[in-house]
């Protein structure tokens, strides 16, 4: 049997405030190439199907597009809940989703029930653990007893190494799991799990099974050549600037795992990031291969330029974020207190603008602020 590892396809999500939908569906229907391509069996994601717990409707039928394609493509379909998506609503007409060859296994009750596949060796078993939240996933395993990720995700696969040691001999196991597992590298983008308490688990936590398919982590990582990240199919963070976003295909046999490749897939668009003054930015033309890119700009001018964005947006379209280091460095914050100790108002207006350009305000803009604040006091400007 081969099986396509994917996770965290966050779909709806922004990038610094531009719509992805359109990168995302593109990159994920391509999947459905690798399924006839490579024959693959099975797809799973392994959480966060959705960025959020309540998604668009645009990001909704985005994504039932890609899950008929895949499936026409020949595939059955696992799915997961990550801590992003809402399990209920996303298994909502899980049982009727079956009966098409989408799977849902979003409740915590049921983990320990897999999905059972078949090929010419016999059963394989897919256990789809759902995020575990430790404070409600605690009482929902009868458990309250039990502490952070590591006790209820230990608990899980106790009862899934439980049922899979009371089916026939030779049946093979896939988990699917959205966790934190000790060893793997977080990137910028990836929504904290740690409320209270250690947000990781071992990885000896998945001893016991043929292959566990891992997801909330956003780079392609291999803990063990059982345990892996698939990470996620698009850059979500300058962070992953440096990752080759890929899928597992995993092949099982007749003894269980028998490999897995790497399928690479394609970049929307680049990642890039930019320093120096504005206007060197603006004019030298060995900026000319970033124009396309998704760019992160770090100006250095000693005096803040205004309106720094849209005047790099002329020239780099998809320039989304922009920060402010001057050369030199800026001068040091003093407190609250000590920067209006003595001072007028005028006074502090004009160290405000100081502060934040790094040079002082002009006599038109100090006569501008002098009116401001006469307005204010109900007085005429002096």
């Amino acid at each position: 049997m081969r099986v396509l590892h994917t996770s965290d396809w966050h779909v709806g999500r922004k990038f610094h405030g531009r719509d992805l939908l359109a990168e995302q569906e593109a990159v994920l229907s391509g999947l459905a190439d690798l399924v006839s391509d490579d024959r693959v069996d099975v797809l799973v994601v392994s959480g966060d199907l959705y960025d959020r717990a309540v998604p668009s409707a645009e990001a909704v039928a985005a994504c039932t597009r890609v899950l008929l394609r895949v499936a026409e493509a020949g595939a059955k379909i696992v799915v997961t809940p990550g801590n992003h998506d809402s399990a209920p609503r996303l298994g909502a007409f899980g049982a009727f989703a079956a009966a098409g060859g989408l799977y849902l296994r979003t409740t915590i009750g049921e983990l320990h029930k897999p999905v059972l596949l078949a090929d010419d060796h016999g059963p394989v078993a897919f256990y789809g653990i759902p995020y575990l939240e430790p404070e409600p996933a605690r009482h929902a395993l009868g458990l309250p007893e039990l502490r952070g990720h590591s006790g209820v995700l230990g608990e899980a696969m106790r009862r899934v190494r439980a049922d899979l040691a009371a089916r026939p001999e030779g049946t093979r196991s896939v988990v699917l799991s959205h966790a934190f597992v000790v060893g793997g590298e977080a990137s910028e983008s990836e929504r904290t799990i740690a409320v209270g308490g250690v947000p990781y688990v071992p990885a000896k936590t998945f001893d016991g099974v043929d292959y566990a398919a891992l997801g909330h982590l956003h780079g392609p990582q291999t803990l063990a050549e059982h345990l892996r990240y698939s990470g996620s199919p698009l850059a979500y963070s300058f962070s992953e600037a440096r990752h080759r976003k890929s899928v597992w295909l995993v092949e099982l046999d007749r003894g269980g795992l028998a490999g897995v490749e790497r399928r690479e897939l394609p970049v929307p668009r680049e990642l890039g990031t930019l320093r120096g003054e504005l206007a060197a930015l603006l004019t030298e033309p060995v900026h000319d291969a970033e124009t396309e890119k998704f760019l992160s700009v770090v100006l250095t001018d000693r005096v803040r330029p205004i309106d720094a964005m849209r005047r790099l947006q002329e020239r780099f379209p998809h320039a989304v974020h922009l920060d402010w280091q001057p050369e030199g460095g800026r001068p040091d914050v003093r407190r609250y207190s000590d920067a209006v100790r003595g001072r007028s108002d005028e006074e502090i207006a004009c160290c405000f603008v100081a502060d934040t350009r790094n040079s002082d305000p002009t006599e038109s803009e100090r006569g501008l602020l002098r009116e401001a604040l006469a307005a204010v006091a109900g007085k005429e400007p002096e």
